[in-house]
């Protein structure tokens, strides 16, 4: 979401401008939310570009407002040169404002090979004069702020015909916040010299006197000052006493953001905290952590200047109640944060900070696993690490902590010893203790495992069934197995690196693996691997896959191209009719008088993309959910709960861990299904993954010696940072022909890691990153170019690749 409007004339009415990006990596436009019973249902409008909620400059605002005197009336400031647009239909349809005369010049980088950044941010703030309408006739006078640094706000007194650049206006900076006091004429905006929201350097916060005609620079600091190391966001007044206005910083990660409060529209300013005799600081505000205690991060101290809780990051939206003048909420890279005692500030006391946000996480979650026994769930999480959920209703107390971890990419447990967990993880701002944590205490206590010579990123994990053995699959070297609980390690062998591992539930000497379209199975604790045959899976793409509790050898595999599974340990595989196109896989309870745990998968099965329960064994499905609770990207796991039949934990990409109950309609089961000795194998499975070369197994694999001509050219350009990059890549076919379908391989000698890609298919084996085509850029014409990118990880270093090849003919690499 990149901007949201509530209704001053019509309470129940919300508006909301959707979209996650505006450049390739997203095939979708934006579009215009409208509910008329305070989000309860919704209508779209769909938008003919896209919108950015998750791009450069997306604090900037607020872009969606709608006329205080005439509701009906809605404009949006857009982005990549969209303009101003406007509805006067209560958002039902939509059109460009064509007489506004600039639609933004700004971009965070505007030379990079990266399209992130090169995003005009376009118009970014409305807000109207209410005086200059009545009650069922249009504001007469409106103002706009625009990602500019030299024309930033314009200006329309004829409601909206014509616009005009608003005299004598500061320049040099963008700006952020507009907010226009209609008691006393002023419009107050605040400026950085970024569109942020991770950073700003230096800003003004000015006040413009709509009667006069003139600008006053009212900022806290001077631009001279020494002390401004950040520009200003987060702008609000008062309404109840509009000489009253407060900002934020934009922004000041250390120590901690400021906010700035003034009662005489900016002549004067206090902070909520001041410096007293560095490292000490006086604080006007208490904070009470206690409705989420985990926001500590795992700390336990604060180290002066430093606090053990922040007030924030990227506080780019700060309000005062407008009929309380008491009561002022803000948002944070966190948590939403309020206060019902803000005047109190103003007398010499302290403002009593507490959470707002209970429950609202905009994390994703990268792993999950359910155990039986006391504890009902353990997370993998995004920049939080993740957490031991005793109870899923109440808010946990601590995220995982010896060691820390910024993102728990994989985690498990034993299925016959559920309190021995591993999990493996990402460092926070690139260091950590080990990118292993051990517990056999279900979490009560962890320990940092040893790592194998090599490691440079989490990778995968599993543990056996009993809890003896670790296999551990890390970035930077191959898969190794401990049976030290992670003290030692040896390295086992058959299996390539950075393959996805799993354990059996019942057999402790099983472990299975996959990598590049090849399943891999141990029958000795993970010493030794070996590639299984009879299997055609897809080389690429998303692929999950998972033991089936109590039935021992019984494996489900989800990938892009269908639903499969196993009964003899991974050596065949039959596939599952009616699944499309896999996602993940998971198992729960059995249903009552079923003797197979259910089955979950997020899949597309018969057209349908969806949630699907089975409780025979995979003969019958059901969905689960429906076209109102879909999450978007749900493939990273789901599973259900081992004690309670029908509850099912989904992770999904930025909304948390959704968590389904059962109706109370049970199913009736079917009979089990019996393990044969010689499952049928689908010979073909059906669509056929394209044709293409198949990544070596290995960490460098082996060109021709006499290689033929180039086939296509790849323009090369990366973004990087102390762990990770952006590849952006044109491709140009080189050849004769129209390539009808591709695929790339880049093969790397820097450690480098995938993590996400866009504009194509992407996977990784080994040290060869593969993209095949996405369906809009199937076909590509001789000279014909595409652009693909992908964000990965590295270790020190994100050079070029050493080797690219289209359809295995080599390319050039510039």
């Amino acid at each position: 979401m990149l901007s949201l409007a509530t209704d001053a004339l019509d309470p129940d009415r919300v508006y909301a401008a959707v979209g996650t990006y505006t450049n390739e990596w997203d095939p979708q436009n934006g579009a215009v939310l409208r509910s008329t019973d305070r989000g309860r249902t919704w209508e779209r409008t769909m938008l003919p570009f896209k919108i950015g909620g998750n791009m450069p400059g997306r604090g900037m605002g607020e872009r969606l407002q709608i006329d205080p005197n005439d509701n009906r009336v809605l404009y949006l400031g857009t982005e990549n040169g969209n303009g101003l647009w406007r509805s006067t239909d209560s958002g039902v349809t939509w059109s460009n404002v064509a007489s506004f005369p600039n639609a933004g010049t700004y971009a965070q980088d505007p030379t990079s090979a990266n399209s992130y950044l090169t995003q005009n941010q376009g118009v970014v703030w409305v807000t109207f004069d209410p005086t200059s309408g009545t009650r069922g006739s249009r504001s007469r006078t409106i103002y706009v702020g625009v990602a500019d640094k030299e024309n930033n706000v314009y200006r329309s007194t004829d409601a909206g015909v014509t616009w005009e650049r608003v005299p004598g206006q500061p320049t040099g900076f963008l700006p952020h916040k507009g907010v226009f006091d209609g008691e006393s004429g002023q419009l107050y905006v605040a400026t950085s010299d970024t569109g942020g929201p991770y950073d700003g350097a230096k800003g003004q916060v000015l006040r413009f006197d709509a009667g006069s005609g003139t600008w006053t620079d009212v900022s806290p600091l001077p631009l001279t000052s020494d002390d401004l190391y950040y520009g200003f966001s987060g702008l609000t007044i008062d309404r109840q006493d509009p000489d009253t206005i407060m900002v934020a910083t934009q922004v000041a990660w250390w120590p901690d953001v400021i906010f700035f409060r003034s009662t005489d529209r900016g002549e004067t300013w206090s902070r909520i905290w001041d410096w007293a005799g560095y490292p000490g600081r006086t604080l006007r505000y208490t904070m009470d952590i206690s409705a989420t205690p985990w926001i500590t991060m795992g700390r336990t101290q604060a180290v002066d200047p430093d606090p053990l809780v922040k007030l924030g990051w990227m506080t780019e939206s700060l309000e005062i109640d407008p009929f309380d003048s008491d009561r002022m909420m803000y948002g944070t890279g966190a948590t939403v944060w309020g206060t019902d005692n803000l005047t109190d500030w103003d007398s010499g006391g302290t403002v009593d900070l507490t959470i707002r946000a209970l429950g609202i996480e905009e994390t994703a979650a990268l792993d999950l696993a359910a155990p039986p026994g006391p504890v009902e769930l353990y997370s993998g999480l995004g920049d939080l690490g993740g957490f031991v959920h005793d109870d899923i209703t109440q808010v946990p107390e601590t995220i995982y902590t010896q060691p820390v971890h910024g993102s728990v990419r994989s985690l498990d447990f034993a299925e016959k010893a559920p309190g021995t967990v591993v999990r493996v993880g990402d460092g926070v701002d690139g260091e950590v203790e080990s990118h292993i944590g051990v517990t056999t205490t279900a979490g009560a206590t962890w320990w940092a495992g040893q790592e194998p010579d090599g490691v440079t990123g989490p990778g995968t994990v599993a543990v056996s069934a009993d809890g003896g053995r670790i296999v551990w699959s890390p970035d930077g070297t191959g898969v190794h197995v401990s049976t030290t609980f992670a003290s030692t390690w040896t390295a086992s062998t058959g299996v390539p690196p950075q393959a996805r591992v799993e354990a059996d539930r019942v057999d402790p000497t099983t472990f299975y693996a996959f990598a590049g379209g090849t399943f891999f199975t141990s029958s000795d604790g993970g010493a030794t691997f070996a590639a299984t045959t009879g299997t055609d899976f897809p080389t690429t793409g998303n692929v999950r896959f998972g033991a089936a509790p109590g039935n021992a050898g019984h494996v489900w595999l989800a990938t892009e191209d269908g639903l499969y599974r196993s009964t003899d340990a991974g050596a065949s595989f039959t596939r599952v009719p009616g699944f499309e196109d896999g996602g993940a896989v998971g198992f729960g309870k059995a249903a009552p008088g079923a003797s197979y745990p259910a089955v979950y998968t997020t899949s597309r099965r018969d057209g349908v993309r969806g949630f699907f329960r089975s409780t025979d064994g995979g003969s019958t499905w059901v969905r689960i959910n429906d076209d109102e609770h879909r999450y978007a990207w749900t493939g990273a796991a789901i599973t259900g709960d081992p004690d309670v039949f029908g509850r099912v934990y989904v992770a999904t990409n930025g909304r948390g861990i959704v968590v389904g109950e059962p109706d109370g309609a049970l199913p009736t089961p079917g009979p089990s299904p019996t393990a044969t000795a010689t499952p049928t194998v689908s010979p073909t499975p059906s669509p056929t993954p394209t044709a293409g070369p198949t990544p070596t197994a290995g960490p460098t694999p082996t060109l021709t010696a006499t290689p033929p001509a180039a086939a296509c050219t790849v323009r090369y350009r990366t973004h990087g940072w102390s762990t990770g990059f952006t590849a952006s890549l044109l491709l140009t076919n080189g050849g004769p022909a129209t390539l009808d379908g591709w695929t790339l391989t880049l093969t790397y000698a820097e450690g480098q890691r995938l993590e996400q890609g866009w504009s194509a298919t992407w996977s990784q084996a080994g040290a060869v990153v593969t993209a095949t085509h996405a369906p809009w850029n199937r076909t590509l014409a001789p000279g014909a170019g595409v652009e693909i990118g992908f964000n990965g990880t590295h270790a020190g270093t994100a050079g070029v690749p050493l080797l690219a090849a289209l359809d295995g003919r080599p390319c050039t690499v510039s």
